[in-house]
């Protein structure tokens, strides 16, 4: 192992008030879909990360009232004393591997629906719920006697998180989504007393918090404040001079100051539409204000860039939420001068889609997130193998890729064919499209972890029909042969196919990225598909000097992906590119030179003078060798091969993230016990039932 002294910087230890962090990697809050449902795997999940060598690794967001809850959203509670063994499991779990606990404590306001407690919301002014939909709520408006009673509810939680055994307990008015951030904000404050009006009264309720919490905790717990640094509204908003004369009022009193940006979509965007640092020009100027440490994030996935980043005064340490999640083992990779072997994060946002979805996180890059404890899977090891019978995998897509080094990792030997003359699949292919260059790092990271497994052997230009794998003779065979989009218009809408006359131009995105493009310039690209490929096609299209219109059934482009905080940011390219952005319309036929259009409601339709159609609709198996393959089973036994198994998009289309899960399961299940189906093949816990 070599040292590599470039990053001893980031491997200082850093005091924060009462506590000291052994490094300055710093894991901030972030959510993950499971939160009070799923307690016992989001603690292994957090204690993973203390494993591999994060100094603090914290909760997500943590209500602490019953009068600000945030259904349907599951996050964790600490409403009252009955809470703390869940929350202490987590502290537990991250203090088994020497790391700091943290824990964020949360009274949302205006960004707390109420639908579970049924309280009605409390915020600075009263103003309809802000909150990811536009819920028929409203908030009233806090008297003097309500700020009393959330000061103290505040303080009493933070006494429970010292009782859980965390070490640092925040105050949080950040991202928009904290009622702090709300009393601070102009946009939502309109007060006329003490708490409103000026800046230094709009803070006065964070300054109060923040006193009551020290003097409650401060003496064994570090106590943080994790702040907006801009909401990106102009002066519609709380602007970044705003926020530095926020820190300048109250620049002593917190341990740690946590700088953020509002709304989460800004604070969290994907790499299609955020770099990687994007946040340094709103943490510059802040560092100088206090004398206590500076945690800011930025998606950093390079320590180079990370060490810079401190090296330059902006920040004492390098907060990460999406690096976590996809590398856990990221700061012992530094420490052990192991680069090579961290997976990156290609900022998807897949992982964020579990909080919205209310499902467990996922992670396009790391398929052990969320299943350390309920599949018993870990980022960094896996068992070794439980036979000497070789694999033939047929396709070096994500699945392909995924299944042939896991199964390397636990010793067995491996051949993995590949059609085509480079390996990636659909992941090489779309990472080439715009904004998606990020991507191509769930192939690099894989093919770089087979370079260093010499059971592993790699073709390419090997395309295999079942004769060939008959002959080949490996007792088990993965087909990953991956999936095309469909040309005949099957979706959510069609579910047969469509109606396109002979002669008409129907492309697919297959062809697209194949280098095939329209024979004339005016094209619709009609999205049933409602993720990112729509959109991205369309501004392909655009870069190519098309005149492109932009359709789909549903009320907004790519609907999906306001689970990844992107389809705002997706419309408003559109729009500022000139597209023509129709919504609710299905496709209702095709003609040469023409495509009919038909509003979903009345089903009143109009006629595109268009050159050609882009059909982004659903994904077809390329599961033609299956088929060929089964239709010889008989043949099996004398070719000494025991099982044929298709994964991810060959047995079924999905996400990226999906197709990686898909591989690393066949590998982490080859030779453990048959699943049949007739029970759980991952832990779950039950509620309680009350004695009533």
């Amino acid at each position: 192992m070599t040292v590599d002294h470039r990053f001893d910087i980031l491997l200082e230890p850093i005091r924060i008030g009462p506590v000291t962090a052994r490094n300055r990697f710093y894991q901030v809050p972030h959510c993950n879909g499971m939160g009070y449902r799923d307690p016992t795997a989001v603690a292994h999940m957090r204690g993973v990360k203390a494993e591999g060598g994060w100094a603090v690794v914290c909760t997500e967001q943590v209500e602490l009232h019953y009068s600000s809850e945030i259904t349907p959203y599951i996050e964790l509670r600490l409403w009252d004393d009955r809470d703390i063994p869940i929350v202490a499991r987590m502290a537990d779990k991250i203090h088994e591997h020497g790391a700091l606990a943290g824990l964020e404590l949360a009274y949302n306001g205006l960004n707390g629906p109420n639908f579970y407690s049924r309280e009605v919301p409390m915020a600075p002014t009263a103003l309809p719920v802000a909150t990811f939909t536009y819920d028929p709520v409203q908030a009233r408006s806090m008297n003097r006697q309500d700020i009393r009673n959330v000061r103290r509810w505040h303080r009493a939680a933070a006494l429970r998180a010292r009782r859980a055994g965390f070490d640092l307990v925040y105050v949080y008015a950040g991202h928009a989504l904290g009622f702090l951030h709300h009393f601070i904000s102009r946009r939502y404050n309109f007060r006329a007393d003490e708490y409103g009006g000026s800046l230094e009264n709009r803070t006065r309720l964070l300054r109060e918090i923040l006193i009551d919490t020290k003097e409650a905790i401060g003496d064994t717990c570090a106590v943080p404040c994790r702040l907006s640094m801009d909401e990106l509204l102009g002066s519609e908003g709380l602007e970044k001079a705003e926020a530095e004369d926020v820190v300048g009022l109250l620049a002593e009193i917190p341990d740690l100051w946590d700088f953020c940006l509002a709304g989460w979509e800004n604070d969290s965007r994907t790499s299609r539409f955020g770099e990687e640092g994007g946040h340094e020009p709103y943490l510059a100027d802040l560092k100088h204000l206090t004398t206590k440490p500076v945690v800011g994030v930025g998606r950093y996935t390079s320590p180079d860039r990370m060490a810079a980043v401190i090296r330059k005064g902006l920040v004492d340490l390098i907060g990460c939420a999406r690096p976590s999640i996809s590398d856990p083992f990221l700061p012992r990779k530094v420490a052990e001068g192991r680069l090579e072997d961290i997976r990156e994060c290609i900022g998807c946002n897949i992982c964020v889609s579990g909080d919205f979805t209310m499902s467990p996180i996922r992670c396009t890059q790391n398929p052990t997130m969320g299943e350390e404890w309920r599949r018993g899977w870990h980022p960094e090891y896996i068992r070794p193998r439980e036979s000497e019978k070789p694999v033939l995998i047929v396709g070096a897509g994500p699945a392909g890729l995924e299944a042939a080094q896991a199964l390397g990792k636990r010793g067995y030997a491996v051949t993995l064919a590949e059609q085509g003359r480079e390996p990636g699949g659909r992941v090489r292919r779309e990472s080439r499209l715009p904004g998606l260059a990020a991507w191509s790092r769930v192939v690099e990271y894989r093919v770089g972890q087979l370079h260093q497994l010499p059971n592993v052997e790699v073709y390419f230009d090997s395309e295999l029909d079942a004769a060939a794998v008959l002959e080949f003779g490996a007792p088990r065979v993965v087909l990953a042969t991956g999936a095309r989009w469909r040309s005949d218009g099957v979706g959510h809408c069609w579910t047969r196919p469509m109606p396109v006359a002979e002669g008409a131009e129907v492309l697919t995105p297959d062809d697209l990225m194949d280098g095939r493009m329209p024979g004339g310039q005016r094209v619709l690209v009609w999205d049933d598909d409602h993720y990112y490929m729509g959109g991205v096609l369309a501004e392909l299209l655009a870069e190519k000097g098309f005149e492109t219109v932009y359709a789909t059934p549903a009320s907004e482009a790519s609907t999906w992906t306001r689970n990844t905080m992107e389809q705002f940011f997706i419309q408003t390219r559109l729009l500022e590119k000139g597209f023509r952005v129709e919504t609710f319309r299905n496709l209702d036929r095709i003609a040469p030179g023409a495509a009919t259009l038909a509003c979903v409601h009345t089903g009143r339709t109009e006629i595109l003078a268009v050159d050609a159609v882009v059909l982004v609709t659903s994904r077809a198996p390329a599961d033609a060798l299956a088929i060929e393959l089964a239709a010889q089973r008989a043949s099996w036994n004398d070719a000494g091969i025991e099982s044929i198994e298709a994964i991810g998009d060959a047995y079924a289309p999905a996400t990226i993230a999906h197709a990686v899960y898909a591989g690393r399961r066949y590998a982490e299940e080859l030779d453990g016990p048959e699943d049949t189906g007739d029970s759980l093949p991952f832990r779950r816990e039950l509620t309680e039932l009350s004695d009533d």
